[in-house]
């Protein structure tokens, strides 16, 4: 009796402590959007994945929805800013999982294009002929996994100024929709870190090349 009592208060005690951080976490990112003019919605989103469906990271698991849920304008590009769960398996096999992402409207058309860092499993996955595309430099390869069903498009995409800008910033997972970019970390965002993660996509279609940008359909 005495050990489900323990149990009981543990409960008790991780749900007031997971409260108290989620509630400190919404004024933290309430002021940041009001401070930048901008919406913000604390509610729990469940069809953000629906309306967002080119984006793998928000596809995975179960029981998904985004929250504290930020729009705005950035440099006259929509932006949305926002936390994310979801879960993977059942009951005593639960895991909920908690990232932070931006997506920013590209303001044209895009194909589909996937960058983030290398990792030790990609090394593995070499030896069995899953690659991924390699560029010129030697050391953007080396740090980066990029896919894309067009190689022309990702070469387009990440020409040299792009590769050193990329190598210049930290670590995000981009992903290319059809008109947006979605840049996320499996962990949650300070304001300062949304902010970085904007300013990665944006240094990305600023950089796309004037042929690139007409033959999208941009700048008419």
């Amino acid at each position: 009796m005495q050990g489900s009592a323990l149990v009981a208060v543990l409960i008790v005690a991780g749900i007031a402590v997971a409260w108290w951080f989620g509630s400190k976490r919404r004024k933290v990112v309430a002021a940041w959007a009001a401070s930048k003019g901008w919406q913000f919605d604390p509610t729990r989103d469940r069809g953000f994945d629906e309306r967002n469906p080119d984006f793998n990271c928000l596809r995975r698991g179960h029981s998904r929805y985004a929250y504290n849920v930020t729009s705005g304008t950035w440099n006259d590009r929509g932006v949305v800013a926002f936390d994310y769960h979801y879960a993977t398996g059942h009951g005593k096999n639960r895991h909920d999982f908690r990232f932070s992402a931006i997506v920013l409207d590209a303001a044209v058309d895009l194909k589909p294009l996937h960058i983030r860092s290398e990792n030790v499993f990609d090394k593995l996955t070499e030896l069995f002929g899953i690659d991924d595309i390699d560029f010129e430099s030697a050391e953007f390869s080396r740090a980066f996994r990029v896919k894309s069903p067009d190689k022309r498009w990702a070469y387009d995409v990440l020409h040299q100024r792009t590769m050193e800008f990329l190598l210049s910033q930290p670590r995000f997972g981009i992903q290319f929709g059809d008109r947006e970019v979605i840049v996320w970390r499996n962990r949650k965002f300070s304001p300062e870190t949304y902010e970085t993660a904007i300013g990665v996509a944006e240094g990305i279609l600023d950089r796309l090349p004037d042929y690139v940008v007409r033959e999208q359909g941009g700048r008419q």
